[in-house]
C-alpha cells in the first residue's frame, strides 16, 4: 500500500494557522466576507496587464485580449456577483414545520465549513482560483490555493500578490510539482475543490477520503456537438470554431468532437475552415493564436493526429501555411473526417485544436452515441425544434448544457457549474458555490408548549389515538 506524501514543513504550519483561525471564528460577519471579496477583485484590477503578461509566458504567447476575456472578466463578474448577493444568501432559510411539530418553528442557517482547498490547473489559472475564491469568501471561509507547475509565473505572481493583500490566516497560495500537489490534497480540509484530469481527479478523491474530506471534482471529458438536420451551418460553425479554438482548445469544456448529418459534413467541414481563417487572418501567426502550453502537451497532440492520419482517417487543415512550429509549441487546427470510434482521439479528452467530424444517420443514433460513452462535463446542441430539443435534453446527460451556441453556460453566475460521473462530482458558481462552501445546518425552535407533552412515557389511550390519527393521515 502507498504511504501517504510527507506534508512540509511550510504547507502543514500554514494549514494548522488558518485552521485555527476558521474555528476562533465559526462565522464569519458580512462585513468580513465583503472586504475579502473586495481585496481579490482589486488585486485583480490593480494588476490585470501583470497578470495577462505572466499567463502568456507561460503559454509560450497568449493574447491578453483573450486572456482578459477568458480569466479577468470571469474571475471579476463571479466576484460582484457575491459582493451583489452574499449577504442575502447568508440570511437564515425558512423550512416547513410537520404539522405534528407544530407550533415549533424550522429554519436552515448557512454556516461557513471553515478551510476550504483548492487545486487548480493551469489552462485558466486566474479564473480557475478567483472563481472558487468567490464562492469560499462569500461562504466566510479561508482559504488554501495550489497552482498547477506547469504556470510558474502566474504561480510566483499571483501567490506575491496575495500575500501583499491578505493576512496569512486568511488566504494561502502554494506552487510546486507533483510533491506539493500530493501533499497538499492529504490535508484534511473542510473541503476540496479540484479542476483538472478525471485521472488526476481520482487520486485526489482517493487521498481526500483518507480524512473524510468533502471533495468538489471538476474534471472534463469528451464534450460533444450535435448538429440537429438542417442547421445554418455557416453559424453553427462559426460558433463551434470559435469555442473550440479559444485556448487552442485547452478548455475542459471545449467541444471534443461534432455528430452530424453524413449528408452535411462536407459542406460543414468547408463552413469550419472559412470560420477559422476568419477569425485567425494569419494562421498559425496570427497574434490572437494560443501556443500549447508545453512540449509534453504538444507532442501528445502530435502523436494523436499522426496516430489518426495513419488509420487512414481524412484529415483538413483549417489554416494554410505552416501546421506547427515548435519554438513556440503552437499547432494549427484541424478536422478529423469520419474516424474510427477506437481510435485514441476518440477515446481520449482532445484538450487541444483537433476536431473530429462524426457522421449520423438519425438523431436516435447520435443521442445513442452519446450515451454510450462516459457522461461529459457539456453538451452542445444545435436545434430549432423546440420539441426535438427538449426530447434531446431529456435523453442525455452532461454535466451543462448550452443550446445553439459553445461554452457560454459556464459564464452564468446563477448556473450551477458541475459534471457528472467520469466528468466530475458537485457544483459551485454563484449561490450553488455558497451552499457548496456552507453547512446549510437545520435548526428547530421549539416554544415552550409543545405537542410532545403527548408521546411521552407511559404510553396510553391518549397515545395510541394520536399513533392511529399520524397512521391514517400518512
Amino acid at each position: 500500500m502507498d504511504r501517504p506524501p510527507l506534508f512540509s514543513s511550510d504547507m502543514r504550519a500554514t494549514y494548522e494557522r488558518l485552521h485555527a483561525a476558521s474555528r476562533a471564528q465559526p462565522y464569519a460577519a458580512w462585513a468580513v466576507r465583503r472586504d475579502r471579496l473586495r481585496r481579490l477583485s482589486a488585486l485583480i484590477h490593480d494588476n490585470e496587464a501583470a497578470l495577462c503578461e505572466a499567463i502568456s509566458g507561460d503559454f509560450g504567447h497568449r493574447a491578453a485580449a483573450e486572456t482578459q476575456m477568458l480569466d479577468i472578466v470571469p474571475s471579476l463578474e463571479a466576484l460582484r456577483h457575491a459582493l451583489r448577493h452574499g449577504r442575502a444568501w447568508m440570511r437564515p432559510r425558512r423550512a416547513s414545520t410537520s404539522l405534528w411539530f407544530r407550533p415549533a418553528r424550522a429554519r436552515v442557517l448557512p454556516q461557513p465549513l471553515g478551510l476550504v482547498g483548492i487545486i487548480v490547473p493551469w489552462n485558466y489559472p486566474l479564473y480557475l482560483a478567483a472563481g472558487p475564491l468567490a464562492s469560499a469568501f462569500a461562504a466566510g471561509n479561508r482559504a488554501m490555493v495550489k497552482l498547477s507547475e506547469f504556470s510558474p509565473a502566474f504561480g510566483a505572481l499571483f501567490a506575491s500578490l496575495v500575500s501583499g493583500r491578505f493576512d496569512p490566516d486568511e488566504l494561502a497560495v502554494f506552487t510546486g510539482g507533483a510533491d506539493e500537489a500530493a501533499a497538499f490534497g492529504a490535508l484534511p480540509f473542510d473541503h476540496l475543490l479540484f479542476t483538472g484530469s478525471t485521472a488526476v481527479g481520482k487520486r485526489v478523491m482517493a487521498a481526500a477520503s483518507a480524512n473524510l474530506v468533502p471533495v468538489t471534482l471538476e474534471l472534463g471529458g469528451k464534450s460533444p456537438v450535435v448538429l440537429a438536420p438542417g442547421q445554418d451551418l455557416r453559424r453553427a460553425a462559426m460558433r463551434i470554431v470559435t469555442g473550440k479554438l479559444v485556448n487552442a482548445g485547452q478548455t475542459c469544456v471545449a467541444p471534443d468532437y461534432v455528430l452530424l448529418p453524413r449528408a452535411e459534413m462536407e459542406s460543414f467541414a468547408d463552413a469550419c475552415e472559412q470560420a477559422a481563417r476568419q477569425l485567425y487572418p494569419h494562421g498559425l501567426q496570427s497574434p490572437d493564436y494560443c501556443s500549447i502550453i508545453d512540449l509534453r502537451h504538444y507532442g501528445r497532440l502530435a502523436t494523436l493526429l499522426a496516430h489518426a492520419r495513419a488509420a487512414g482517417v481524412r484529415v483538413r487543415p483549417l489554416f494554410t501555411g505552416p501546421q506547427s512550429q515548435d519554438l513556440q509549441h503552437r499547432l494549427a487546427p484541424a478536422l478529423c473526417l469520419d474516424p474510427p470510434h477506437d481510435l485514441a482521439l476518440m477515446r481520449e479528452e482532445i484538450f487541444g485544436p483537433w476536431l473530429p467530424l462524426v457522421p449520423y444517420d438519425d438523431l436516435d443514433q447520435a443521442i445513442a452515441h452519446v450515451n454510450a460513452g462516459p457522461r461529459p462535463l457539456a453538451l452542445y446542441w444545435f436545434d430549432n425544434d423546440r420539441k426535438r430539443m427538449a426530447h434531446a435534453l431529456r435523453a442525455t446527460h452532461a454535466g451543462g448544457v448550452t443550446v445553439n451556441d459553445i461554452l457560454m453556460h459556464v459564464a452564468q453566475d446563477d448556473l450551477p457549474f458541475g459534471g457528472i460521473g467520469p466528468s466530475g462530482m458537485g457544483h459551485y458558481h454563484g449561490r450553488w458555490g455558497f451552499d457548496t462552501f456552507s453547512k446549510l445546518k437545520p435548526v428547530l425552535y421549539q416554544p415552550r408548549l409543545a405537542c410532545t407533552a403527548l408521546v411521552r412515557p407511559p404510553y396510553g389511550k391518549t397515545f395510541s389515538r394520536l399513533m392511529a390519527l399520524m397512521k391514517r393521515r400518512a
